[in-house]
């Protein structure tokens, strides 16, 4: 559960053959992004890299599948593959018994996880559980071929184990056109882009938690990444304010009734009360909030 809501989870299961140290991590959406930050956060755990992976035929993996094992393998994650340098394989169709260790991991995970069912804030708190109640579990687990626990044989594999190296960037990129209100779609929602860029084509990059926009090499902005999967909820736009600084500098009216004005922070709220009091105020507020925005950037540069 999380915000006391039963909320449905598409859960992602990692477990080493030889020690079977497992990870469970969970998501709102089984999507690439999701698969790419599951195989870091499961490396991570396990505290490197196996030589060989055993996958089944998963959208997110496979684009088509051929006779026998041959695979058209989706181009980001044989990227992905090739960053952690392990070798992927996928069992044939319908046999999920040649990857029965995951199988069986799915089936314990029941009891020992989600009876009876956790209520978390959010999904990054739910995560952080699963982790270390894992961990835990491998210490109470006997191996069963090999004498101790999982925690005792994987403190053995791990000098079998690739070095981890650095994260795969895992987003999934997509060509958007911004709008002339600034804004750009995503999952049925709006999010803000400075105002320069409107009418203008960028990149959009995808992240499980985030979204990045992109253009001309360089980052514009990113928004937390909203989710709603009923589509009985209304779309919603995220606005950032500072975006619309530069179209606030040709119309200070636009702080009176502008969307984007109504999420200035607190502090600027009462500020702002205050100053539209008085003749030329909305052209004093706009001054104040561009020199704010200014002394920003140039602290960052610092």
């Amino acid at each position: 559960m999380l915000v006391g809501e039963r909320t449905k989870l598409q859960v992602a299961h990692m477990k080493l053959s030889h020690s079977r140290a497992f990870l469970v991590r969970a998501y709102l959406l089984q999507t690439h992004e999701m698969l790419f930050d599951a195989h870091w956060h499961g490396f991570r755990v396990f505290g490197g890299v196996p030589g060989r992976g055993i996958y089944d035929n998963m959208r997110t993996a496979v684009d088509r599948i051929g006779r026998g094992k041959e695979r058209q393998v989706n181009a980001r994650f044989l990227a992905m593959a090739n960053h952690y340098v392990f070798e992927p394989e996928f069992c044939n169709p319908a046999s999920g018994w040649e990857k029965g260790q995951v199988e069986k991991n799915v089936r314990d995970a029941r009891p020992r996880l989600w009876q009876p069912m956790p209520n978390f804030p959010d999904l990054a708190a739910l995560n952080g559980w699963l982790e270390q109640r894992c961990l835990e579990l491998w210490c109470d687990i006997p191996h069963g071929d090999r004498s101790g626990s999982i925690a005792d044989v994987w403190a053995e594999e791990q000098a079998a184990l690739m070095p981890l190296p650095p994260a795969f960037d895992g987003f999934v990129e997509q060509r958007k056109r911004v709008s002339p209100t600034c804004l750009i779609s995503f999952e049925r929602n709006r999010y803000s882009v400075p105002a320069s860029f409107a009418n203008r084509p960028v990149s959009l990059r995808i992240y499980p938690e985030r979204i990045v926009v992109v253009a001309e090499g360089q980052v514009l902005c990113q928004h937390e990444r909203l989710i709603q999967r009923s589509h009985h909820l209304p779309p919603r736009t995220i606005y950032d304010w500072r975006h619309y600084l530069a179209v606030l500098q040709r119309k200070p009216g636009a702080l009176r009734n502008g969307a984007p004005f109504t999420e200035l922070p607190p502090a600027f709220r009462q500020l702002q009360d205050l100053i539209l009091r008085r003749p030329g105020g909305d052209r004093e507020m706009a001054d104040i909030l561009a020199l704010v925005l200014h002394h920003d950037e140039e602290a960052v540069c610092d």
